[in-house]
C-alpha cells in the first residue's frame, strides 16, 4: 500500500473540517494515527476523502447543469 503525501491536518484543512472530524473518521473507519502530522495510506486517505466528500453533497445531488427533466 503507496502513502499518500497527505496529514490528518493538511486533509482537515483542505477540507475545512476540524481535526476531530478526520480523527472520527478515522475511528470510525480503523484507521490507525497517532497525531494530527500522521500521514495516511493512500487508501486510508481515499476512505476519508470519500466520506466527507458524501457528507458535504450527499448522494443523489448534482451539481452539474443539465441534469433536470424537462417535460
Amino acid at each position: 500500500m503507496g502513502f499518500a503525501d497527505l496529514s490528518i491536518a493538511e486533509i482537515a484543512a483542505d477540507y475545512s473540517v476540524p481535526v476531530e472530524k478526520v480523527f472520527s473518521l478515522c475511528n470510525q473507519l480503523g484507521i490507525a494515527y497517532k497525531h494530527q502530522k500522521t500521514r495516511l495510506a493512500l487508501e486510508d486517505a481515499k476512505a476519508i476523502i470519500s466520506q466527507i466528500s458524501s457528507e458535504i453533497r450527499p448522494k443523489g445531488t448534482s451539481d452539474s447543469v443539465g441534469d433536470h427533466e424537462v417535460t
